[in-house]
């Protein structure tokens, strides 16, 4: 065979040159070489951290440098001047830089960081492992036109990378194209359908009336703990101190009758105030709150103050949350929120989630809660009676703490503490125990499990089947001797980490394991589903497919359910 024949048969050639003539491909980056920062980060962040160092200056420093010019030693004063100024040199060049030297490029596999001053750092960030792409603007950064950009990662303790600063256009440019490239990847692995762009609908924007209604319900209502405190403390002093016969013991007069109520009802108006400014802060926290949905990924932005833009990737959602306290159900009212794999987006809630639905009707969070997950009506099982019974007890040791404590305040202090104003609660024992039995229950649906908890702050989790990482069964000293258990379905999200998994709690015995097993049956069923989903999408080609709602699958990621 001759030269020519090999070559012109040759297949690896005949596919590379039909690379090089088919163009930039889907995977090929829209943002092209190295990136810097806004030109604005010099100044933002000169000022940023002069400031403060100016102040701690001023205030520690101010006095000294007063007397050193104001001693007549001209050329100690002068060195000192010029050490200042060299020392601000030195300041604005490291900040100039650190600007020079910091780069950012985004290619067809990973996100490219390269920064350092005195010592030269390069990170790769693969565009599979990214989980979020967060933006936020506080007021100044929005004045300026930049933002920070925040990278979430799979499996990561905290922000993976940040861009500080970027422009807002390119900021917004870059969160649409790592979205698009890591469809394109997991497309190429069989994943999901190969989508170049992505549509986004609006699924949910905040009116005025469900901001001020989450402004009410974000009022921390344990206040109402300290609101009973004072008032079982402060109320009757100040019921004593208003009886002519006691006059002459507190001192006679007006002004003594105004201190009497006005110091109380101050200290009750203080902690009722502080109650108010949470909920109003809360709702400048989601004011514009909107929620747009594509095929792949669900994206929000919201804040007065500080603006916030994020992507939810739905092939990470671990759990969704129906969240209810008692003013929300009183008025129909409910959240949403999704918690995904690893750690919290930027921006996000301190327990390790992020809201999809700050407030809204309740039949309004269950319909897109639906659209997530395909969830039933299923009629919640709650604990068996015994249970109740085990609260009750609790409660009234609780009170009986409580007014044996102030008892022992009153006998040895001079303070009257009242220590039998508690037992005003004595009857709401009973009615305590009712309602947390009441809110508590479980049920195993054809594709998830769903657990619900809590009164004052209800939540009713929703975990499918193929996210369960472990699920045990458990048993307290006091558990033990009523013969119930506590089921807990562990996931891969952040909540985990802090001990909010769903829970079935104070269930019969036999039934925790008769839950446990079920549970990790359906597990073994729903990845197997998943699998053969995965290989009907790659085609006859037999293309390898690390399934995304499955990664327990072969091929995953992570090699473990959930991930």
């Amino acid at each position: 065979m001759s030269d020519d024949d090999s070559t012109e048969n040759d297949p690896k050639r005949d596919a590379a040159e039909g690379a090089e003539s088919a163009g930039p491909t889907s995977a090929t980056p829209r943002i092209e070489g190295p990136q810097k920062l806004d030109v604005l980060t010099i100044p933002y962040q000169i000022a940023q951290q002069g400031v403060s160092i100016a102040i701690a200056i001023f205030v520690f420093g101010g006095g000294s440098a007063s007397a050193l010019f104001g001693s007549g030693r001209s050329l100690l004063a002068i060195g000192a001047l010029v050490a200042v100024l060299a020392g601000i040199a030195a300041f604005v060049g490291y900040f100039v830089a650190r600007y020079r030297r910091f780069e950012y490029e985004l290619t067809a596999d990973t996100f490219d960081i390269r920064s350092g001053v005195l010592s030269r750092r390069t990170r790769e960030i693969p565009l599979r492992r990214i989980q979020n792409v967060d933006i936020s603007q506080n007021v100044v950064q929005r004045a300026l036109g930049v933002a920070e950009v925040g990278l979430e990662t799979a499996g990561g303790g905290g922000t993976e990378a940040q861009l500080r600063y970027v422009s807002v256009d390119d900021a917004e440019a870059l969160q649409s194209e790592l979205s698009r490239l890591s469809r394109v990847a997991k497309a190429g692995e069989g994943e999901t359908a190969a989508t170049d762009e992505e549509r986004f609908e609006t699924v949910f924007s905040i009116t005025e009336r469900e901001l001020g209604i989450l402004a009410l319900i974000s009022v921390d209502l344990r206040i109402a703990s300290f609101l009973f405190f004072g008032a079982s403390v402060f109320a009757p002093s100040a019921a004593s101190m208003a009886q002519p016969d006691n006059w002459w013991e507190y001192g006679f007069g007006l002004d003594s009758l105004v201190g009497a109520f006005l110091g109380p009802l101050a200290a009750l108006g203080a902690i009722a105030l502080l109650a108010l400014v949470s909920g109003v802060l809360n709702a400048a926290r989601y004011y514009g709150f909107s929620l747009d949905r594509g095929e792949e990924e669900l994206r929000y932005e919201r804040g007065l103050l500080q603006k916030f833009r994020g992507t939810i990737p739905l092939s990470k959602v671990q759990t969704l949350t129906l969240e209810e306290n008692v003013l929300a159900r009183a008025l129909g009212y409910a959240a949403l929120t999704i918690e995904t794999a690893g750690y919290t987006p930027t921006g996000g809630q301190s327990n390790g989630s992020q809201s999809a639905i700050p407030v809204a009707e309740r039949d309004r969070v269950v319909s897109l809660a639906r659209s997530l997950e395909a969830l039933e009506d299923d009629a919640l099982e709650r604990p068996p009676k015994r249970a109740r019974l085990r609260y009750g007890f609790r409660y009234a040791i609780g009170l009986a703490i409580i007014v044996a404590l102030l008892y022992v305040g009153t006998a040895v202090t001079d303070f009257r503490l009242y220590w039998y104003v508690p037992l005003v609660a004595a009857p709401l024992v009973p009615v305590a125990a009712h309602y947390k039995w009441n809110n508590r229950g479980y049920a195993l649906g054809e594709d998830h499990v769903v657990t619900r908890n809590g009164f004052w702050v209800r939540r009713q989790k929703v975990v499918p089947y193929h996210r369960v990482q472990t699920v045990f069964s458990s048993q307290t000293v006091f558990q033990r001797r009523r013969d119930l258990a506590t089921v807990t379905v562990d996931t891969a999200g952040s909540q985990s980490l802090t001990g909010q998994d769903a829970k079935a709690v104070d269930i019969d015995a036999e039934t925790a394991e008769r839950i446990r097993e079920a549970v990790s049956d359906e597990l073994y069923g729903a990845l197997a589903r998943r699998r053969r989903q995965g290989r009907d999408r790659s085609g006859p080609a037999g293309v390898g497919v690390s399934d995304a709602g499955g990664p327990g699958s072969p091929g995953g990621e992570s090699g473990s359910p959930g991930d």
